[in-house]
Parts: structure tokens; sequence; C-alpha cells
């Protein structure tokens, strides 16, 4: 019976939502008043107060998309920053870590002002984007940028690096120009590192948009995280963070799909299948 419901290839999905609803049917217990008695709390209902219960939550997220409806407009303004600040960071990322890798000498000389670049505390940059840019999409653009940009740089810089020599020695000795290396070897081989920081940059596009309107917004699922905050309603900045988890989760289903679609050439690690 047990190899029956083992996790493998067929039934993996059934497992990741049995893991799901099984951390919500603890939440659940340990938040719901009078089912079990208070451990680390002083009453039942300080755990509900700090970590929200999951049914009221559910219940704000079914009147944002479906009763009320009034989330989208917020929500909106919330995936056009992090998606801008995804992309342009992603191409901006792409393009320099290339020209550096292939640049010993500018790379040399523009070493230390990328490492102190890097280095930086970048979320601290959000108040001085907001006078810069103003407190519009294009201040939240820039603090999302920042936070892509270098992930997707220094991958892009270590992939170029990483080509073989040999591989290189081989294409020039049949007459491959530095066009043709830059689309046939380079590209392919700084790609598979591309997307591995895609990967995380998603998340830190998010990031950089709800910071950005933390700090001063009028729209955005940021702002009504900040709003519920002032009035302590948990259960609304708890419902926040899930919505903005499943579209991180989406965008990042949406990066994979396009890293299948262009990297067919490379053979697939099978792990899956043996689980």
């Amino acid at each position: 019976m047990w190899s029956a419901i083992r996790p493998n290839a067929r039934n993996i999905r059934f497992w990741q939502v049995g893991v799901l609803l099984a951390v919500f049917a603890f939440w659940h217990v340990m938040t719901k008043p009078g089912l079990i008695p208070p451990m680390f709390f002083d009453n039942d209902r300080q755990a509900a107060f700090f970590f929200g219960e999951p049914v009221q939550i559910l219940a704000r997220i079914w009147e944002w998309f479906i009763t009320d409806r009034d989330i989208y407009g917020h929500l909106w303004v919330t995936l056009v920053e992090t998606v801008l600040a995804f992309v342009i960071g992603t191409v901006a990322g792409l393009a320099v870590g290339m020209w550096l890798a292939l640049s010993p000498v500018a790379a040399a000389i523009l070493d230390p002002y990328i490492k102190a670049a890097n280095s930086m505390p970048r979320v601290i940059l959000a108040p001085i984007f907001a006078v810069w840019f103003g407190l519009g999409i294009a201040s939240k653009v820039a603090l999302g940028f920042t936070l892509v940009f270098f992930i997707v740089f220094f991958n892009v810089y270590q992939g170029v690096k990483e080509v073989s020599p040999t591989v290189l020695a081989n294409a020039r000795m049949l007459g491959a120009s530095q066009r043709q290396l830059l689309r046939y070897v380079y590209l392919p081989s700084a790609m598979s590192w591309v997307f591995s920081s895609l990967h995380t940059s998603v998340g830190l596009a998010f990031v950089g948009a709800v910071v950005g309107e933390y700090l001063g917004s009028a729209r955005g699922v940021g702002y009504l995280i900040l709003q519920a905050e002032g009035m302590f309603d948990i259960n609304t900045v708890m419902a926040g963070i899930l919505v903005l988890t499943a579209f991180a989760l989406a965008l990042d289903w949406a990066v994979g799909r396009a890293e299948r679609r262009l990297m067919k050439w490379q053979p697939r690690s099978g792990e899956t299948e043996k689980l």
C-alpha cells in the first residue's frame, strides 16, 4: 500500500497539495479559540491576534476577488511595478554581464565599483528613489531594478567565464566570428545561469515593489498591507502576503515554462522521476 502512495512523478502534486492543507490545518487548530488550551499565550485569543485565522484570511481574499472586487486596481499596480523591474533588471543584467565578461579591461576598471554597489543594502535607496522619481510607479521600478540587476549580472558574468576554452578554440578554428561565438557559444553557456537567477529575482522584484509602496503610495497591495498593519488587522496583512506569494509563484511558473522552451537542448536531470 505504501508503494502506491509513495512520492513519485505521478502523485507529486498530490503530496504538494497535501503539505499545504496540513499547514493550513495546523494553523487553524493553533489559532482557533477554544480548540486547544493556550500553551504559549495568556489566553486563546492571542494566537489569532498575532498569527491570524486561516478561515478569516481566506474570507478576506474572497471579498477582495469575488464579493467587493476592490483589489484588482491595487494588484494591477503592484504587478506592473514587479514585471517592469523584473524585465528591465534582467535585460540590463544580461547586457552588462556579457559586456564585462567579454571585456577584461573594463571589468578590471569597474570591479571595485560594482562590488561596492552590490554590497550596499539597496532597500535604503527607496527614500532616495522616492525623492528622485516621485511616489508613482517609477520609484518602485527603480528599487526593484536594483534588486534584480545584480543577481542576473553576476550569474551571467560567471556563466560566460565558465565557457570551456576547448569549445572556444574549436569554434574559432572552424572560422566562427565574434558574433557567432556570442550567439552559439557564450549565450547558450550563460542562459542556464540566467534562468537560475531569474527564479530568485522574481521574489526580489516583488520585494522592491512592496517596499516602495510601504514608503509612499496610494495604491498597490503593499499599500493595503500597510493600512491593515496600522489598524492591527493581522488577517488582512496575512491575506495580502498570501496574494503576493501566489502571484510570485505564478510568475516563477512562467519563468520555468520559458526555461523549458528555450533550454530544450539541455538534458534533464530526471530527479523527479527518481523519487
